[in-house]
């Protein structure tokens, strides 16, 4: 029996809102984030631009003509995505998200409950945000000549606005550099992916290929992570998303003078935002990133609009060497 290609995500819905879907039969390929908030209408991105779906499953520019979530959407939803041990998430609920089977992440918000200056679990849940995992095998054929130099990675910073897909990007490089491409053989990497976004690990095992040489520390923060995969796992390589935090800035500077190599991904359209984050200006001061790659906006995911070297010119491409 051939699967519906709805199949992908439909097992994330409850029965209701996965017959809308079934309906409207969106691409999962566009398909970017499923937006559910109570009393408010039912919303998608896709294909870079916000949607909503009727509840006869017409898909429409016109947002209030959508499906509107309930309450009990929202109860179902989660009672769906938990398989019903909503409990045993509390740990990542009160981060702000669950990973889920696939390497999709759900975003929650709702009544934060504080314990002291903590987070100690978020209540009375109101808005979700499926956001969708895409692994784009390939897509970063197009940089390796450029971030690749003498068969080592160069310190590659990948910068773009929310939804740009740096993410999916920085994912491929760490695949295709851990399996070994045609300009330099496979290199050992490790990942501290503390929002489980680019491994998209359930219960420990990854959900995303990122290669026969990649060690992953899941849920992990970036700057304990970073230490303790310098301390334990020999890598030539550490990756990590959304590099900036003032905490940061110890464990980076071990990074790059043990003579390992950095991958990271920032947000920022250009590099003159790029020195407005202290930690980044200051490393963009110091020319420690050897490349840095531009990608667009929400509007063209993925798109890479410049590789540029530490200088801010136009990075030269290398030879292969296999």
């Amino acid at each position: 029996m051939q699967r519906r290609k709805t199949d992908t995500y439909s097992c994330l819905l409850p029965a209701g809102i996965r017959n809308i879907f079934l309906q409207a039969q969106p691409d999962p390929e566009q398909l970017q984030e499923i937006r559910l908030r109570t009393g408010k209408p039912l919303m998608i991105c896709y294909g870079g631009r916000e949607l909503g779906i009727t509840e006869d499953g017409r898909m429409t520019a016109n947002v209030r003509e959508s499906y509107c979530v309930s309450e009990q959407d929202i109860r179902e939803t989660l009672e769906t995505v938990t398989g019903y041990s909503l409990y045993a998430f509390d740990d990542e609920i009160r981060q702000g998200f669950l990973t889920v089977p696939g390497g999709h992440r759900v975003g929650v918000a709702g009544k934060a409950v504080r314990e002291g200056e903590s987070v100690r679990l978020i209540r009375h849940i109101s808005c979700l945000n499926i956001r969708l995992s895409h692994q784009q095998i390939g897509c970063a054929d197009c940089i390796l000549p450029y971030i690749m130099s003498g068969g080592e990675l160069c310190h590659t910073l990948i910068l773009s606005p929310p939804g740009g897909g740096k993410t999916t990007l920085l994912r491929d490089v760490i695949r295709q550099v851990s399996n070994g491409t045609l300009y330099g053989e496979g290199k050992n990497v490790g990942v501290v992916d503390e929002r489980s976004e680019l491994a998209g690990a359930y219960r420990g095992v990854a959900q995303n290929d990122l290669g026969i040489r990649t060690d992953v520390l899941d849920g992990c923060p970036k700057a304990e992570g970073m230490m303790m995969l310098l301390r334990s796992m020999s890598p030539q390589i550490i990756a990590v998303d959304e590099l900036g935090s003032g905490q940061d800035r110890y464990a980076v500077e071990n990074v790059f003078y043990c003579g390992c190599k950095l991958l990271a991904t920032a947000h920022g359209s250009s590099l003159e935002e790029l020195n407005r984050n202290p930690l980044l200006g200051a490393m963009a001061e110091k020319r420690m990133f050897e490349r840095y790659v531009l990608l667009g906006g929400r509007q063209e995911p993925g798109t890479v609009r410049a590789v540029l070297d530490q200088d801010g010119k136009p990075a030269e491409k290398c030879s292969r060497l296999l």
